[in-house]
């Protein structure tokens, strides 16, 4: 075997890239290896092959979007946050913009000049690459570890795992980490897809499939008898929503799909949708017979499709029980209630998710109670260190997941060599 690396990381992803930087710009003499020819892959397919960098936010917005899972990140955070990371691609002349959804993305609306400001500091750093060489074990005791690739072998005094979860697995995450982190005695929070559209069997939901809202109010319920009243929400979301062709996308189904992929029934789930979230259900109601009463004998269904895609509309008509050609003076009082009823609580059953390879994120993974948060070093094997997917932490979509990846990258190659 070669002289020992001070430093391996293992996976070239958002948390590998920054990794790698953070360890030979401090000194020490790294190698990056990656299983697919070209690194961050994924890094060029996110955000519509945009790359959604991070949220426009402080620290502090960035643990509140991960709940419970927020703490682990504070010295993350710490080392490397939002403002931080917007200077860093900045300073290798990715100019960034902030959407009105508060996501950040490079101005040229391109992921491949994210990917080419990560790989010129790289080489700035003097790391070295071993691209195309898949790592198929990772061995050894504190100080002295192995590396294993089908062709040879790597000595290294410290491991960094970043080797991502199992989601877009044709990007080469396909959950490799898990086993070797388990062979060290960590434990694994099965994983899960999170971030990922959902599916439903509701044929008028598939008649859908192309229209979009650009807000929408989601609540994810477990089905209620008939005649009862949906129980509380398990969890809900506010964004833009997609009608698919096999159920719905967009930012607010997908961010309630970790509630779906982890519940003990997925088809036993209802996702009760308000396509009008800015009017409470008496304003919409007065706004509706409002319009009744100048309509006369227009057909009501033409003001309600200046509120809302035409297609939906009708949908929504077909299922408040209301011909489409109801005029305005026509409308019952029933009527009206009916329709307020469908267009702020529309009930659309979930049968599950396009898992993993669909999913955005991973949900579940090494447990963080395992890795000292202040370094990213395991809790169990000094000199053994976890960042970015692998680890259990998955945040809502906005750029969160990558701010988490970079962030506990780039602290993990700072303690690398503490």
């Amino acid at each position: 075997m070669s002289r020992p690396w001070d430093v391996i990381v293992v996976g070239a992803g958002a948390a590998g890239l920054l990794a790698a930087i953070r360890a030979a710009e401090l000194g020490r003499r790294t190698l990056l290896i990656e299983k697919n020819r070209k690194p961050g892959v994924k890094i060029l397919m996110s955000g519509g092959t945009r790359c959604n960098l991070t949220h426009a936010t402080d620290k502090w917005g960035i643990l509140e979007a991960f709940g419970e899972q927020g703490r682990f990140l504070h010295s993350a955070l710490a080392a490397l946050g939002p403002a931080d990371l917007v200077e860093l691609f900045e300073a290798e002349g990715v100019a960034t913009k902030v959407e009105s959804t508060g996501k950040v993305f490079p101005v040229s609306d391109k992921a491949t000049d994210v990917l080419h400001a990560l790989r010129q500091r790289l080489a700035r750093s003097g790391a070295e690459f071993a691209l195309g060489e898949p790592v198929v074990d990772v061995t050894g005791v504190e100080g002295e570890f192995v590396v294993h690739t089908p062709v040879r072998q790597f000595p290294a005094s410290r491991v960094l795992i970043t080797s991502g979860g199992q989601s877009y697995p044709g990007c080469g995450t396909t959950g490799d980490g898990y086993a070797w982190a388990k062979r060290f005695g960590h434990t694994i929070i099965p994983p899960r897809p999170a971030l990922a559209p959902l599916t439903s069997s509701a044929a008028w939901v598939h008649e859908l499939r192309g229209v979009t809202i650009p807000d929408v109010l989601v609540r994810l319920h477990e089905r209620s008898g008939d005649g009862e009243s949906p129980p509380k929400p398990l969890t809900q979301r506010r964004g833009s929503f997609l009608f698919t062709h096999f159920g719905l996308s967009g930012p607010a189904p997908m961010d309630v799909s970790r509630a779906v992929t982890g519940h003990r029934c997925p088809s036993s789930l209802i996702l009760t949708c308000d396509f009008l979230p800015d009017a409470s259900q008496d304003e919409l109601l007065a706004r509706v017979q409002k319009e009744a009463a100048t309509a006369g004998k227009r057909q009501i269904l033409g003001a309600v499709s200046t509120w809302l895609p035409r297609r939906l509309a009708e949908s929504l008509f077909w299922q408040a029980g209301i011909p489409l050609d109801r005029r305005g003076a026509e409308l019952s009082r029933v009527e009206r209630r009916a329709l307020v009823e469908a267009v702020k609580a529309t009930p659309i059953p979930v049968d599950g998710t396009l898992g993993f390879k669909k999913a955005e994120v991973t949900a579940g993974g090494v447990t963080l109670d395992e890795i000292d948060s202040r370094t990213m070093q395991s809790k169990l094997v000094p000199g053994l260190f976890f960042a970015g997917e692998v680890l259990d932490l998955d945040g809502p979509i906005g750029g969160y997941n990558f701010q988490s990846a970079f962030s506990t990258g780039w602290l993990a190659g700072g303690s690398s060599g503490a």
